[in-house]
């Protein structure tokens, strides 16, 4: 076993026949220990206190990483799990696109790691607020437990967007993706 980046990226890639999304629903190895590798709130991957040089391994461990259900973050393989720490959300989402418009809008995000997202029902945004503050938290859910948030110009790109409407007699905004609406604050 190892918690060399490298060897654990040819592991992976000897592994998994395609690459872009392995089975880590299928994958339920038991704890190999702690990975000195934590991904700080600014996006950057790092390993025992260096940046990750290579973004093709930073790309291949976003297809294997999971967060369970105690909230830690885990790079998978059928035969190896390894905790690592994230200070925020491992990935970042940026370069909002929309088309269409009202209901058949449709919103896209592409992440840190170069995948797109189109927020719906496999993709949902959430926007919640940091604890002990009031700063906007825009996240949107990447897959296994993973979030990308959204960067400020990000997030300013997808307020552009917003249409105020009332719910449960309060007023609220929020954005149109697939048929659904997601609410970003609070309206007038």
């Amino acid at each position: 076993m190892t918690t060399n980046p490298d060897k654990l990226a040819k592991q992976v890639e000897k592994t998994v026949k395609n690459p872009g999304h392995p089975p880590l629903e299928q994958w339920n190895p038991e704890l190999s220990g702690d990975m000195d590798l934590h991904v700080s709130r600014d996006g950057q991957w790092i390993f025992k206190g260096e940046p990750m040089a290579r973004e093709a391994i930073v790309r291949l461990f976003s297809t294997i990483l999971r967060r369970e259900a105690d909230g830690h973050y885990y790079l998978v393989t059928p035969v190896e799990k390894w905790r690592i720490q994230v200070e925020d959300t491992p990935l970042l989402a940026h370069s909002l696109e929309a088309s269409g418009e009202a209901e058949q809008q449709v919103l896209s995000l592409t992440t840190s790691v170069g995948e797109t997202l189109e927020i719906g029902p496999d993709h949902p945004l959430e926007v919640g607020t940091y604890d002990n503050s009031d700063e906007p938290r825009p996240v949107v859910t990447v897959r296994h437990g993973v979030e990308a948030r959204l960067v400020t110009a990000a997030f300013y790109d997808l307020a552009e967007h917003a249409i105020e409407r009332v719910e449960h007699g309060q007023s609220v905004f929020g954005v149109w993706s697939h048929g659904i609406f997601y609410k970003i604050g609070q309206g007038g």
